[in-house]
């Protein structure tokens, strides 16, 4: 069976822009990277099911940097741009397809803004909100600066949720019919715990919140009724003995709901915990990245793979994934992709 994944990138070297990849699950393989749509630091990148690709970019126009969205028709490769949503200033972190209301949200870590964007039925994007973060920033000096939104995604019971690294602090927000966003609750973590996503499991109510500058991941109680969250449970991504430079990245949580995988950058590795029957965790593998800096990763489609893409060494790897114990097992490594920043399975 071939399965497709996209890979964004950074374009500060030798990517041009979005990257397909293909996984062969009998050969255990990855194969066929090609470039599907030009574009500048297209470093997150989301998929509708009417395939249409909102990809971020960022470039120089009239002596100007200019940041958004680009948004592609991904029907026939190369993909074809049907619109240009960039305006002055830098690009976001972050963008996700939320299906339900037709919607496209953006996290912009270098602006402090979130933006909602309604899907027109051509597939262009026409704005409907934006929020600024405000409030008092973190200890540490990537903080320093403001309000980081990383992350804005759904929760299983569609509300909002904002993960501000500068801020240390996790809002949800309901969403009108309107496309505007009404805020519910704000989570304020340890200082300096840098939060940078988050996943929700709906059948034990718990919240798996990453922390980038902490390394930390942090189990929450996610109350329904209110829409706050308390603090449960904080542990380490990384080794006790690890004192260089680590930076946690991305956070996902199997199908079942009995494993979170979380990425590390400067440790640069896959950490793999099981979740416990009260929603607490337990470190039960940290596996080599086989590469450096692994910004993103992602699961086949029956989760018996993982595909975990590295910035700085311009490769991918390929892992086995047990579903019964949750442990990988590296099958292949040194699979040349450049720059990748974010992998997703296409739609």
């Amino acid at each position: 069976m071939i399965e497709k994944f996209l890979v964004g990138t950074y374009t500060k070297h030798q990517s041009q822009g979005i990257y397909q990849i293909e996984l062969d699950t009998d050969k255990k393989e990855l194969q066929n990277a090609e470039l599907v749509a030009k574009a500048g630091s297209p470093t997150y990148v989301a998929e509708s099911k009417a395939h249409k690709v909102y990809a971020i970019d960022k470039e120089l126009k009239n002596d100007k940097t200019v940041g958004g969205l680009l948004a592609f028709d991904s029907a026939n490769i190369p993909f074809k741009e049907i619109q240009d949503v960039t305006e002055e200033g830098s690009s976001p972190a972050y963008v996700t397809v939320d299906e339900l209301h037709q919607n496209v949200y953006t996290a912009n870590y270098h602006t402090g803004n979130v933006h909602v964007f309604k899907i027109n039925d051509d597939g262009t994007l026409t704005e409907t909100d934006r929020i600024h973060d405000i409030g008092e920033v973190g200890p540490r000096p990537e903080q320093a600066s403001g309000p980081h939104p990383h992350y804005i995604d759904l929760t299983y019971d569609n509300r909002i949720a904002v993960c501000d690294l500068g801020l240390d602090k996790v809002y949800l927000y309901d969403l009108s019919d309107q496309g505007k966003l009404h805020l519910v609750s704000e989570t304020t973590m340890e200082p300096g715990f840098g939060p940078r996503h988050i996943q929700f499991v709906e059948k034990t109510g718990k919240a798996y919140l990453v922390g980038e500058l902490s390394s930390k991941l942090a189990v929450l109680d996610y109350n329904e009724e209110t829409g706050e969250l308390a603090v449960q449970q904080i542990v380490s991504t990384i080794p006790a003995e690890w004192t260089s430079h680590n930076g946690a990245a991305a956070i996902r949580i199997s199908n079942d709901n009995r494993f979170v995988y979380v990425s590390n950058r400067g440790n640069d590795s896959l950490a793999v915990f099981e979740i416990q029957e009260d929603g607490n965790v337990k470190l039960i593998q940290l596996i080599s990245i086989e590469g450096e800096f692994p910004r993103d990763f992602t699961f086949n489609s029956d989760q018996k793979f993982v595909v975990a893409v590295n910035q700085n060494t311009n490769n991918a790897t390929l892992y086995q994934r047990n579903v019964d114990t949750g442990k990988l097992a590296m099958t292949q490594k040194g699979f040349s992709v450049p720059e990748g920043t974010c992998v997703m399975l296409r739609k």
